[in-house]
Formats: structure tokens, C-alpha cells, sequence
């Protein structure tokens, strides 16, 4: 058989083994996937709106056995694939040569264009089950079966199982459920429907939309709860009415409270998964541009710092280190897997293990201290069995055992643990293996609250308030507020709303309210499946539940969508080149009517850099009516957006508008204080900021040269003080303590740790112990004295030495001018003038007994 019959034979079994390869990885992922996070249902909201009731009817609903069937039938369905996580890599030699086999094939053979430069969008061919099982739906539909007009809508709106989206076949079957039963949430569906013309099934009306939601909150459905507390609360296409944002936060308050309660000893800890995804690109300008990267918000080290190193980079150096022995990167390696992230998923195995490792080398096996330990080990140690311990209480990655949890506290409450001593106060407030005493855990919660724990200063806050103590109480929940404790704002929302121990605040009450809200986001949002779609590249699927969230008032939900909305036009270019990296859009993908819309809803929820792309959109006639550009709105975005003092782009905006005269008057001197603010608030963009100063003056000299109207650039004309040399010591003095005592500061608030998100990360407060005062500090010298006196006497032996210099040139002129003086005598006189007589070399000074002695000295003490 020859070379060229056997190449294609050969690609044939790579490809076979590639294909089989894959399939085994899949499977292998399926099986992770779905022993960690249970696929949600789409049955799943018709339940949760059903009442009791309904559960115990004993008349069958008509087509009850059609829909049986196709539920059955549904349930043997794999659902929509999803990627576990944005961030997950390959692992192994045979998994990541199958990953990258896999993109490699697809890039060279799936994305082939089509003859007009598209990606072809064929519909999938639907698997005959699938087929089989909407047919009856429908027919169960048909017989007005209100499950299977659920069911049938979520398919048609979802798109679940890959099956086409039709939006206007899903507004039928909603419109048809709300008017059979009522169902709250079909009604919710139609609002949303209305409040975005989604897909084009309806238009918009923002009277119906608010309509539908209100009549689904009054029903009970929290994510309309959620919609109308916002629209009041913002006053969206409504007036602003506090008291109902109230009324509506406040029934999704006490729901998301119960909710977090409900889950083990400590309640359930509610992960975030309302991320921007600007953000994480660095901004919606890129690194450095936006305010979410520059000023504050900056990075340390800039752009490509170690320190913004992937994670998978981040957490190898921390393995490298712990394995050298470093008992702090053990104990980080067994937080970051405790925790979990976007970009690595809870592993409370390899916590455990991190947590065991730090605690061996501190404590024997029968729990005896080990000699001769590093120093610090034992708080590391101390910290490592509070984890341990909760891990026990709560039975996480581990059978739930109180016996050990207690026996880990103790361990830990000998060296002060915060975690230990509000674990083991919990256990005591709630009997967990041990007789309940409110005494001893109020005593556990005062110690661990002092180390400024939030979650204990909580529970001392609800005990004090209980017991009539409102005043102090309050101060407890205030403090614990500060490290963002859901339990903490909750109590606080519900005083100023009852206007307990305080005067009552409506506006207070409803901020703290969605706070609270917002923190239990897995409980009527979609945030985690809106994040897996936009990974796996499905913008369209991301976009409409970023869109949902959005609608219930999430800021970050607001932000996505917009960002989505406006990536289309930067993606053109890679488009035009490369038409088969064309993505598959929705209908409504590059609105930039509804991308304003968004972007001013997110401004108005303090995102800088929405209020920034506001100004854009103003400026550029982006979505605006008629599509005309407004320079003065933009202007005033521009200005908003800069008073943060957190905007680099904003003032260069600002300085460039009033270079042009653009929106606002022309002033080459405003624009040079813009754009100098906006190269002091991002140091990166010196290039750019020099460039468009050398411009400015140019431009401002021919303009002074022209005799032009439009002000210059000037000094500043404030009169500056003319300060003496004793006023100039006292204020050089003066800063000098101020920013030494800055540095202080800075030292005792890195002394602490970081405060956590949740009532068991809420992290002790960090200060300056009371040894750093102890000892013989204050006996010895001042270094910034000592450095004071040191440039006092440089420039005092400076100011002497250009004395003596002076005096020397004055000496040298003196001689020099009576030597031609004499030598012009003979002259006049008519004679030749004397060969001058070579000088003697007298030194710097002359000797004692010379003529000129005496003037020296006199010219030394009196001139």
C-alpha cells in the first residue's frame, strides 16, 4: 500500500479516536457535573406557584395522562449542555490533548463559510423524542391541561432541550395560562414580555408590563415582587413611591431571610454570581480606561503585574509554596477551596486535607501542642481548626459529628479564635450537642465580636434586642453591616421601617431591604445559568436572563445586558476578515435604544463607567430619539462621571469638549485642568495625555497670537503666600508628622484581615497593638527630625559656601581693577609703562605682615 492510500485511512482513525476520546471526556464531565449541581427543572417554577391546594384537588386535571406521558418522556432528555465553569482547564495529558484535538477539528472543518461569507445556522435535527414529547404537550395543551402550557411555554421561551425559541408562540401559551387559572408566574412572564418587546412578540408597554407584575406580586411571585419593588423603588415608567418599594422588598426580605436560615447550623452561605462581565475584561473601556480598573480601583503593579496573573497561575504558586513548607499557602490553598470561586468550584475534600496539614503541625494526634513550633503557627493553626469544626457542624465533606466540632473549637478558642468562639456560641444558642445556655453563648459572641466578627455581632445585636436593648443593639448590627452581613442589614431595615429605636426612614428601610434582597440572588435569579451561556458563547441565551435579572433591579444584570448590547460593532472587524467567527445573535442583539435604556438604568445605580457610555451614546446619537446627537447631555454625563474623581475617561471626554467647544464653552485652560486630572487619576496614560497637552498649547498660542476670544491657557492666578524661613520650617514640620501618621494609619489597617461576604468569612478587624507603643520608642529620635536637621545643615553649609565664593570674586575684582589702575598711570604721563613684575604666589590668603593683611581682615568683618 503506498504513502498517499494511506493518508486517509489514517486521518480516518485519528478523527475515530479523537471522536471516541471526546465522548469519553464528555461523559466523564457529565457525571462531575451533575454529582456537584443539580440541573434545574423546568417544572420547577409552575411548582413553586402552585398552592397546596392544587396538590390536594383529587380530580385529575384534563389531559393530566398526555402530559404524564411527555413528561416522562422529557425526563430522559439531556438538557441544554453548560459549562461547569468560565475559567476550568484541562487536566492530564489525555484530557488536554483531547481539548485542544477538539477545537483544532472544529476550526478547520465545523466553521466553514458559506458561499456568502455566513456561518451557516441550520437548525439542529431535533431528536425524535424530543419531537414526540411536544407533540404531546400540545395536545395536553389543547385540553387546557395548565401544566402543559407551562411546560410547553418555558420550552418555546427557554429554548430548553435545543429546541427552536419561538417568543411568539410563548406569549400565546403564558396569555392563555394567566387567563385560565391566574397562574402569578405566567403573569410575571407577560410583564417582562411588555417591559422589553423581547423578540418582537409584543410591543413595548410599560403600563402593562407594570400591570402584570403587580398582579403577579400580589400573587406571590417573588421575581414580580422584585420587578415592582424596583420600579417603585427607581421610579421606572411610574413615579417614585417608596412606601410600596417597601411593601414589596420587604415580603422578599423576609423570604430571602427564611431561605438562608434554612439550611445548616450557621445558615446557607449565599454565593455571588452577579458578576459584571465588563469587569472582567477590565472595564467597559479596557485595562486602565474604565473606572473599575484606574485610580482606586487600579490594580497594583499595572496591567501585567505578577500580582493579575491567571488563577490557575496564582493557586500553582501557592501549591509550590506549600509544599516548601510555607504554613500560610496551605492554609490559602484550603480557603480557596473551601470557598470556591467563579473559577474553581467548593472542594471540601481537598479543604479538609489543606486544614488537617495545617493543624498537624501544631497539635499531636490527642491534641497535645507540639515544642518547638514556628512563630505564628498557632494562629494559622487556631484558624484552621475553626474550619475544621464548622465543617463537622455543618457536615460539609464530612458526616456531621457536634462531638468533634466541639472538640476543634476548643482547640481554637485557646489561642482566640474569632471562628471558634462564635461556632461554639452557636452551638450553645441552639443546643447543637450541647445544653442550650444563652448566658455562655452571649459570653462566646461578646469575645468574638470584639475581634470584630460580624456574624457574632449579629447574634449579640438579635440577643440585646430581644431583650429591649435597642440602642445597643443597633451599634451592633451597624458594625457587622460594614463587613456586608445580610442578617445584620435585614434587622437594620426592619428597625427604620418600624421606626424601632430610631426615627423611622423610608428611604433607609427600602435600600437596606433590596441589599438584603440581592445578597439571596439564587433564590429568583439566573444569574448562574446567564454566566454559563455567555462562557459557552450563547449571547443570546445570556442576554435574555441577564435581561431578567435586570428587570428585578440588579445592577450588575443592567450593566451585562448593555454590555452586551454594544459589543456587536467591535466584533465587526474580526467579522469582516474572518466571516465564519460570526457569532449567532438574537434578534435584538446591537439595540442601541434598549442598550441606553440599560445603561442609564445602571449609571443610576452608581456604575461610573455606564454613566460614562451614557455621555457616549448622547454624544454619538447612539439610541437617542431620531438618532441626534446631544453634546450638552453628554457633557453633563461627562461632568457626573468626573466629579467621582475615579474616571480618567470622563475628564479626558470633559477636556477634549472644551478644547473643541463641543457641548460646553470653549476653554483651552479647562481643558488642560481635565485633561491634567485625567493623566493624575491614570498614570498609564502619560502618552496620551502629553500628546494632547502639546496640542492644547499650540493650538492656545496661535489663538493669543490671533487674537482669538477663547481663554488661554494660564497660571494659576491665585496670589501664592510669601512665607518666611520660620514659617517655612513650621509647615515643612507640619507635613512632615501628618504624613508620617498617614503611614501609620495605612500599617494598622494592614495589620487586619479582610472582611468576608458572608457571616462565617467576616474576617477580625486588624489595628496597632498596644506593643507597638510599648518599650523605648518613644525615647529614641524622631527619623523624620533627624532627617529635617540633616537638610537644614546641608543647606546652611550650602548658603555659606556661595557666600565665601562671592566674597572671593569680589576680592579678585578688586585686585584686578587696582593693577590696571596702576599700570595706566605711566601711560598718561607719556612714558613707557614698566614690565610688570611677576607676582610672588601668596597662597588663597596673604601672610600675616603683608600691606594687604589689614584689608583682608577688614573686608572680612565689615564688608
Amino acid at each position: 500500500m503506498t504513502r498517499s492510500r494511506l493518508r486517509p485511512w489514517l486521518l480516518v482513525f485519528l478523527f475515530s479516536l479523537i471522536s471516541l476520546l471526546t465522548q469519553v471526556v464528555l461523559a466523564q464531565e457529565q457525571i462531575n457535573y451533575g454529582a456537584t449541581e443539580q440541573v434545574p427543572s423546568i417544572r420547577y417554577e409552575f411548582e413553586q406557584s402552585t398552592t397546596q391546594e392544587d396538590y390536594n384537588n383529587p380530580q385529575p386535571l384534563p389531559g393530566a395522562l398526555t402530559f404524564s406521558k411527555a413528561d416522562t418522556i422529557l425526563r430522559t432528555l439531556k438538557p441544554t449542555s453548560r459549562s461547569s465553569s468560565r475559567f476550568t482547564k484541562p487536566t492530564g495529558l489525555l484530557a488536554t490533548t483531547v481539548y485542544y484535538a477538539r477545537q483544532i477539528f472544529t476550526f478547520l472543518f465545523m466553521n466553514t463559510p458559506n458561499s456568502d461569507g455566513t456561518t451557516s445556522n441550520k437548525p439542529r435535527k431535533l431528536s425524535e423524542s424530543l419531537v414526540t414529547a411536544v407533540e404531546l404537550l400540545e395536545e395536553s395543551a389543547g385540553q387546557g391541561n395548565s401544566d402543559a402550557l407551562y411546560t410547553l411555554a418555558n420550552v418555546n421561551f427557554y429554548g430548553t432541550y435545543q429546541w427552536p425559541r419561538n417568543f411568539n408562540k410563548a406569549f400565546e401559551l403564558y396569555s392563555e395560562l394567566a387567563s385560565i387559572d391566574g397562574n402569578s408566574t405566567a403573569q410575571s412572564m407577560l410583564g417582562f414580555m411588555y417591559a422589553t418587546g423581547i423578540g418582537g412578540a409584543v410591543k413595548k408597554d410599560q403600563a402593562r408590563a407594570l400591570l402584570y407584575h403587580t398582579v403577579a406580586a400580589e400573587g406571590d411571585d417573588i421575581r414580580s415582587q422584585m420587578t415592582a419593588a424596583f420600579r417603585h423603588h427607581a421610579g421606572v415608567s411610574t413615579p417614585k413611591d417608596c412606601e410600596k418599594a417597601v411593601h414589596y422588598y420587604k415580603k422578599v426580605a423576609d423570604r430571602s431571610m427564611a431561605f438562608i436560615k434554612s439550611g445548616p447550623p450557621g445558615g446557607r452561605r449565599p454565593k455571588k454570581r452577579a458578576y459584571r462581565l465588563a469587569d472582567e475584561d477590565g472595564g467597559v473601556y479596557g485595562e486602565g480606561a474604565s473606572a473599575s480598573s484606574t485610580g482606586m480601583n487600579a490594580k497594583p503593579g499595572g496591567t501585567n503585574a505578577e500580582n493579575n496573573a491567571q488563577f490557575d497561575d496564582v493557586l500553582e504558586y501557592l501549591d509550590l509554596m506549600s509544599r516548601k513548607g510555607q504554613l500560610s499557602a496551605t492554609f490559602g490553598l484550603g480557603r480557596i477551596h473551601y470557598d470556591g470561586s467563579r473559577a474553581l468550584k467548593q472542594d471540601f475534600r481537598m479543604a479538609k486535607e489543606y486544614f488537617y496539614d495545617v493543624a498537624r503541625r501544631y497539635w499531636t494526634k490527642d491534641g497535645k501542642i507540639k515544642q518547638d513550633t514556628e512563630p505564628g503557627t498557632d494562629k494559622l493553626a487556631s484558624k484552621a481548626a475553626g474550619y475544621l469544626g464548622r465543617m463537622f457542624l455543618r457536615g460539609e465533606g464530612m458526616k456531621q459529628d457536634f462531638i468533634k466540632a466541639r472538640i476543634w473549637f476548643k482547640r481554637g478558642i485557646e489561642n482566640g479564635d474569632p471562628l471558634c468562639q462564635y461556632s461554639m456560641g452557636l452551638m450553645y444558642l441552639q443546643a447543637l450537642g450541647v445544653p442550650k445556655d444563652v448566658l455562655k453563648a452571649s459570653e462566646y459572641f461578646g469575645a468574638a465580636a470584639d475581634q470584630d466578627w460580624a456574624p457574632a455581632q449579629t447574634r449579640l445585636g438579635a440577643l440585646l434586642m430581644d431583650q429591649g436593648d435597642l440602642a445597643t443593639a443597633t451599634k451592633y448590627f451597624e458594625l457587622a453591616a460594614r463587613n456586608q452581613n445580610s442578617e445584620a442589614y435585614y434587622y437594620l431595615a426592619e428597625m427604620s421601617n418600624l421606626g424601632a429605636g430610631r426615627e423611622r426612614n423610608c428611604g433607609v428601610a427600602a435600600a437596606y431591604y433590596k441589599i438584603v434582597v440581592e445578597k439571596a440572588e439564587e433564590l429568583h435569579s439566573k444569574f448562574n445559568e446567564a454566566n454559563e451561556a455567555y462562557d459557552d458563547g450563547d449571547h443570546g441565551t445570556a442576554l435574555l436572563l441577564y435581561m431578567m435579572a435586570a428587570e428585578q433591579g440588579y445592577e450588575a444584570g443592567q450593566a451585562n445586558v448593555a454590555y452586551i448590547l454594544d459589543q456587536p460593532p467591535a466584533r465587526a472587524p474580526l467579522a469582516t476578515i474572518f466571516p465564519w467567527f460570526k457569532r449567532k445573535a438574537s434578534d435584538f442583539m446591537g439595540d442601541a435604544t434598549l442598550a441606553l435604556i440599560y445603561w442609564t438604568r445602571s449609571a443610576r445605580q452608581q456604575n461610573i463607567d455606564s454613566l460614562v457610555k451614557m455621555g457616549d451614546y448622547y454624544l454619538l446619537g447612539f439610541g437617542t430619539e431620531g438618532s441626534v446627537s446631544d453634546p450638552t447631555k453628554a457633557a453633563a454625563c461627562y461632568q457626573a462621571a468626573a466629579d467621582t474623581l475615579q474616571s480618567a475617561q470622563a475628564m479626558w471626554n470633559l477636556g477634549w469638549m472644551h478644547e473643541n467647544g463641543i457641548g460646553i464653552d470653549q476653554d483651552f485652560h479647562l481643558a488642560k485642568r481635565y485633561y491634567d486630572q485625567s493623566g493624575e487619576t491614570n498614570r498609564e496614560a502619560y502618552a496620551p495625555v502629553a500628546a494632547a497637552l502639546l496640542k492644547l498649547r499650540i493650538r492656545s498660542w496661535w489663538n493669543w497670537v490671533s487674537g482669538g476670544s477663547v481663554r488661554g491657557i494660564k497660571e494659576d492666578d491665585t496670589p501664592r503666600k510669601r512665607y518666611t524661613f520660620s514659617e517655612w520650617i513650621v509647615n515643612f514640620l507640619a507635613a512632615d508628622l501628618e504624613a508620617y501618621e498617614a503611614e501609620l494609619a495605612r500599617e494598622g489597617e494592614a495589620g487586619g484581615d479582610m472582611a468576608g461576604l458572608d457571616e462565617w468569612n467576616s474576617a477580625a478587624g486588624g489595628g496597632i497593638g498596644d506593643e507597638y507603643y510599648g518599650g523605648d520608642n518613644w525615647d529614641d529620635i524622631d527619623d523624620g527630625l533627624l532627617e529635617t536637621l540633616i537638610i537644614m545643615g546641608l543647606a546652611a553649609t550650602l548658603g555659606l559656601l556661595v557666600w565665601y565664593r562671592q566674597q572671593r570674586q569680589l576680592r579678585e575684582r578688586r585686585e584686578r581693577e587696582a593693577r590696571e589702575n596702576a599700570a595706566a598711570i605711566p601711560v598718561q604721563n607719556g612714558g613707557v609703562a614698566p614690565p610688570a613684575a611677576a607676582q610672588q604666589d601668596r597662597g588663597l590668603f596673604p601672610p600675616p605682615g603683608d600691606p594687604e593683611f589689614l584689608q583682608w581682615a577688614a573686608g572680612g568683618v565689615g564688608h
